[in-house]
């Protein structure tokens, strides 16, 4: 399996965890949780849907009511519904339960982030220092190369090397964010009592719910994290 047709399986079957979806309602769901990887066509999603069907992840039904969404599109496609069955969910959990090094890349982690809220406490801590780790290794290559270089680039071209070099600096300080607000939320609470995560940092209290299965219930899948500005710390 390739690793785009990877990151698509696991995003569906995220997806559908929750509830069954028509597939016009699945495209739109995945456009809002990857758009910013990437904008999925039905000629790209139906034939992962067809594929999880075959393999006894998905069911499709047809629901008596048809749906007609509020486009020019209908047809048999907007009668059907894909739902998970126990295979697919025990799938998702496989895939949900991932932490290594794919879980870190720049693709699969914003998956995995988006899900979170369903995963169990161990797994998020290791995907985000192992993000972490990568994205520390990726800022000091971007460091040395940008110290060796810096004479021969004209000006817009370091430039584009300090802004990417920051893209990565804020990432790190948001992890580093994050991993703190998960550590302190193991260490600061009373066993025994109903446990309510603060969420990541900026996230209103009560965004997550907690039991003691560790794993977290949200309201809503989790946005990814906003660009804060700000200047280098190596140009401070």
């Amino acid at each position: 399996m390739s690793r785009r047709s990877g990151i698509l399986e696991f995003a569906v079957l995220g997806l559908l965890h929750d509830a069954p979806m028509h597939g016009y309602e699945l495209r739109k769901r995945l456009n809002v949780l990857l758009g910013s990887l990437r904008a999925f066509s039905y000629g790209t999603l139906y034939p992962c849907l067809k594929g999880l069907v075959a393999q006894g992840y998905l069911v499709e039904d047809n629901p008596d009511t048809e749906y007609i969404p509020a486009t020019a599109l209908n047809g048999k496609r907007s009668k059907i519904v894909y739902r998970l069955t126990p295979e697919g969910k025990q799938r998702f959990e496989e895939l949900l339960a991932d932490s290594g090094p794919d879980a870190w890349e720049d693709e699969h982690f914003g998956v995995h982030f988006a899900f979170f809220g369903q995963t169990d406490r161990a797994v998020r801590m290791r995907v985000l220092e192992g993000r972490r780790s990568r994205l520390e290794e990726r800022m000091e290559r971007m460091r040395t190369s940008l110290a060796r270089t810096r004479e021969r680039l004209d000006g817009y071209t370091l430039e584009l090397q300090r802004h990417g070099l920051e893209s990565v600096e804020r990432e790190v300080r948001w992890l580093n964010e994050l991993i703190e607000t998960e550590r302190a939320n193991r260490t600061g609470r009373q066993d025994g009592a109903t446990r309510h995560d603060v969420g990541p940092p900026g996230a209103p209290p009560g965004l997550t719910s907690q039991t003691s299965d560790g794993r977290d219930r949200p309201a809503d899948i989790t946005a990814p994290p906003p660009d804060r500005p700000g200047r280098s710390t190596t140009e401070r």
